[in-house]
């Protein structure tokens, strides 16, 4: 293929790449916060406003990622949007409930009755479990190819539970770079047992994805395309190995690199996100429609790569910013 010249080649990959970084993004900014609501149960009451403190100023900007990632299914594979989306109505229609929820929940908690606080921060917890759980549910059947049998369902219903984990350790690495003192000691505490839920389930995908189908399969063990494929897990284990023993170290007395176990937790996410992207390319659903097949026309793909040029930066641009403004530790939670 001429990837360079013919616009019906490279605008469909110039689509794709930028949806897989939108949900890549999405998948780690959503996710430690989805993680954060996960962690309520275990926190103590007097430390459940810091937990809300340390993602308030981020959590609707993140989700924004995951829009800009359906939009772009939308108008750039469309064909693809009705077949991912008609498959996974359930767990979408679930997903969206819980987000909900922990919209509203959210903004109760803190503008409630004292005595309804507690029903609020449930309610937040729920919304970030059934967010969490149809995610890794989606994730799953995808991965099996959008039909829905037994064991793709038993397969679905494993990846829901071990992405949750992954969020809620996600969660506690954020926890451990914007909290202090007893509630830091606790997150490093949930952030040495959510490892190894999130080793299981990268695990269990990596274990699963090579029998989907043989092209796959031939990607992974045929020389040399497992050369590609060799540093993933290399630098995977070497990530483990290093978060491992930083959270064996902390808290720091300065607490100068208690950012370092969410950077290495983003690099994680990263190298299972690369080698799916690795395996399932130039599919957008699995082993059905390539992206050069679910493609809407060259023409109509070039105006709305022209609208992206504006909107990307300009929600790139604002989420750094809130990140930038935003920095060190998280303060107490105030409405007034």
């Amino acid at each position: 293929m001429d990837y360079f010249g013919d616009p019906a080649v490279w605008l469909p990959w110039t689509f794709a790449a930028l949806m897989g970084l939108s949900i890549l993004i999405y998948v780690v900014l959503d996710g430690f916060d989805l993680g954060v609501g996960l962690l309520m149960p275990l926190a103590e009451e007097d430390q459940k406003d810091r937990l809300v403190a340390s993602i308030g100023p981020f959590w609707d900007a993140n989700e924004t990622w995951l829009v800009l990632a359906v939009g772009l299914l939308l108008v750039a594979f469309p064909p693809a949007h009705g077949v991912i989306l008609t498959a996974l109505y359930l767990p979408v229609f679930v997903m969206l409930i819980g987000l909900i929820l922990r919209g509203v929940s959210f903004e109760m908690r803190a503008k409630a009755p004292i005595a309804q606080k507690r029903m609020w921060n449930g309610a937040f917890f729920a919304g970030s479990l059934m967010a969490s759980l149809s995610q890794g549910f989606m994730l799953g059947m995808y991965i099996m190819g959008l039909t829905w049998t037994l064991p793709h369902v038993g397969f679905a219903l494993l990846t829901a539970v071990f992405l949750t984990v992954g969020y809620s350790f996600i969660g506690a690495a954020w926890l451990i770079w914007k909290t202090e003192g007893a509630l830091q000691e606790r997150a490093i505490g949930w952030a040495k047992g959510g490892i190894w839920g999130l080793v299981a389930g990268i695990a269990a995908i990596s274990l699963a994805t090579p029998f989907v189908s043989v092209r796959i399969f031939d990607k992974w063990f045929s020389w040399p395309e497992m050369l590609y494929l060799s540093p993933l897990p290399i630098l995977s284990a070497a990530l483990v190995g290093f978060l491992w023993w930083k959270l064996s170290r902390l808290p720091f007395r300065d607490d100068q690199w208690a950012w370092t176990p969410f950077a290495a937790a983003t690099g994680l996410f990263t190298l299972a996100y690369g080698g799916m992207a690795y395996s399932f390319y130039p599919y957008v659903v699995p082993e059905k429609i390539t992206i050069y097949e679910a493609a809407s026309a060259p023409e109509s793909l070039f105006i709305i790569l022209l609208g992206t040029l504006f909107v990307l930066p300009a929600i790139l641009g604002y989420t750094v910013l809130s990140y930038y403004i935003f920095r060190g530790k998280a303060t107490a939670l105030r409405y007034d």
